[in-house]
């Protein structure tokens, strides 16, 4: 289980934007709703992936977690 410790303001916007999209969604979808880069986002999905805050749903399509949506807020 993943805490807000081990996550940085970059992570915390892309779960923000990923709860407000509400649907799964791309990177670059992400980038776009949290007004970041792309690349920057694709490349943290590996870690919140790993914490289990995000699902790969299919190839470069991910959803949040239940526990990714709790910390969503």
């Amino acid at each position: 289980m993943a805490t807000r410790s081990e996550l940085d303001e970059i992570d915390m916007a892309i779960l923000r934007a990923m709860k407000a999209i509400g649907k799964p969604t791309r990177p670059k979808e992400i980038a776009a709703q949290a007004g970041l880069d792309a690349r920057r986002v694709a490349a943290k999905m590996r870690k919140l992936v790993r914490l289990g805050l995000v699902e790969r749903v299919e190839e470069g399509v991910y959803k949040l977690t239940e526990e990714g949506e709790k910390i969503a807020g």
